[in-house]
């Protein structure tokens, strides 16, 4: 039964007149008498009687009438969905971010649920590879994650990150010339992440102690940044840290950011380059209200 033979039947109960109901329908009134016509022997009644009053529904049209209307109301609902969804107004997005994006993801997510209230949304801590396989493997829309990346994943940088050493606020800052951060680093035990937590921030780190040309030992590792950040503060040790993370460093803990080419970064958003996702644009939109703004293309 075609939608368009409902929609017919119901407005003319509604006008009473198959004349006006031509008009709103913006058909003429021989092509609405034939799919009347079409409706009443697919139905087998007749549904309408013609007089000097216009239509009048029959017994059958009365009875066929709620549920016609029903049939209606619901195929409009589903075609309005439809251009929401296209339009990229409802739906999921599932975000990831690693510590780079500490501050900037969560103000994204913020920004993005206050202009799409009907858009369900989550964000998760993932490391920068973990979101590649994530993205790969469809079990997220999007991510916040190192540059460059891989093939197959668009991006767009969205800040410069670097490493800082994260100090007791009661502790010396060495000088930071090459030679000094050296001299600091060589031998001391530094608290450092687990490095399957965070395997680029331990990356990054390898590449500045073999451009500094030292080994510091290791103290202490824990899983997450936070407890680095209160391990220091509480004086236990130093630790290197995201220069980004001074969004959340508590009290007692002093950052000074390492300015070597070894200890810089980029980070960005990431989606699947072959996505037609219409959630990724409109995400994209809320990243630049909420953080620095930086393009690239991968």
């Amino acid at each position: 039964m075609e939608i368009r033979l409902l929609r017919s039947f119901t407005t003319v109960a509604e006008t009473q007149n198959f004349g006006a109901a031509a008009r709103v329908l913006s058909t003429t009134q021989p092509a609405l008498t034939k799919q009347i016509q079409q409706l009443e022997r697919q139905s087998a009644s007749v549904l309408f009687t013609r007089g000097r009053h216009g239509a009048v529904l029959t017994p059958a049209g009365e009875a066929l009438l709620p549920d016609a209307i029903d049939v209606v109301r619901r195929a409009d609902g589903l075609a309005q969905r439809m251009k929401r969804l296209a339009a990229g107004a409802e739906g999921f997005l599932s975000v990831g971010f690693g510590m780079s994006a500490i501050d900037v993801a969560p103000r994204a997510v913020a920004a993005f649920r206050a202009k799409h209230p009907s858009i369900d949304i989550t964000l998760e801590d993932m490391s920068s590879s973990q979101q590649v396989a994530a993205l790969r493997e469809d079990r997220l829309t999007i991510g916040f994650l190192r540059l460059p990346a891989p093939a197959g994943i668009a991006t767009r940088q969205v800040r410069r990150d670097q490493l800082a050493l994260a100090l007791p606020r009661a502790d010396e800052a060495p000088a930071t010339d090459r030679e000094s951060l050296r001299q600091w680093f060589e031998g001391r035990p530094v608290i450092r992440l687990v490095a399957a937590r965070g395997p680029g921030l331990a990356a990054q780190c390898r590449a500045l102690f073999s451009d500094l040309g030292c080994s510091p030992q290791v103290l202490h590792e824990t899983s997450d940044l936070l407890t680095v950040l209160a391990l220091v503060a509480a004086g236990v040790g130093p630790a290197v840290v995201p220069a980004s993370a001074a969004t959340v460093v508590p009290q007692g803990v002093q950052l000074l950011p390492i300015d070597r080419a070894s200890s810089v970064w980029s980070v960005g958003v990431g989606w699947l380059a072959e996505s037609r996702n219409p959630l990724i644009p409109l995400f994209l939109e809320s990243v630049d209200t909420a953080g620095p703004a930086g393009r690239s293309a991968g």
